[in-house]
């Protein structure tokens, strides 16, 4: 199993890439015209429909990827890249069009339901995040560590729902400029992790690259 300081990485580096906080100003433009018993509706299933992506993931990821014929190596490397391309995103706190594009998110105020899309899937739980769960899964094997990162993902699930319920009063708390900052924080972190699954794949790729 991985150590204790490995699976707070791996917590750390989740909510980076979900960056819940930076998912609030496009869950308040999309549920602008709900009532409180609606958007909190809206919360809970998002929170779900997100862990149960990621859960997927978790255990379907390794079997896909074999399927594909594609290494856990080549994988790691493709996704630090994602990663790393969204964590320079947030850095300069730009919208990331790995996440969704404009025209899908214009197209997203015309649906009746917003929770699984496009919040959940692909704002929350996109490309990046499922992109990290699969490598952190594919680490170590055996049920503990599952059920351990199966644990990771529902409590950034609890705490996605618990920033959405709240995601007027922190908007009205932290305005625009301190989710700004706070994005920016997630995409240092994020591109430091990123690098971290870059260098391990090449090392497994390269083998010649960990002689010194």
């Amino acid at each position: 199993m991985l150590s204790l300081n490995e699976y707070l990485q791996l917590s750390a580096g989740l909510i980076s890439v979900v960056n819940p906080i930076g998912v609030i100003p496009s869950f308040i433009a999309l549920t602008e015209q709900r009532t409180a018993r609606e958007r909190g509706r809206i919360a809970v299933t998002c929170a779900f429909s997100v862990a149960v992506v990621l859960w997927t993931a978790l255990f379907a990821g390794e079997p896909i990827l074999q399927f594909l014929g594609i290494s856990l190596a080549s994988f790691r490397v493709a996704g630090g890249i994602l990663v790393l391309l969204m964590g320079i995103s947030m850095l300069h706190a730009n919208p990331d069009r790995a996440r969704h594009t404009p025209e899908e998110m214009e197209e997203s105020y015309e649906r009746e339901s917003v929770a699984v899309v496009p919040l959940a899937i692909p704002l929350l739980s996109g490309p990046g995040a499922i992109s990290t769960i699969i490598v952190y899964a594919h680490t170590e094997h055996g049920w503990p560590h599952y059920a351990l990162v199966a644990a990771v993902v529902f409590s950034v699930a609890l705490l996605i729902l618990a920033i959405l319920l709240s995601a007027p009063r922190i908007a009205k708390l932290m305005g625009r400029s301190g989710m700004n900052v706070v994005t920016r924080v997630m995409g240092l972190l994020l591109a430091s992790i990123a690098v971290e699954f870059i260098a391990k794949g090449l090392l497994v790729l390269f083998p010649v690259l960990g002689i010194s």
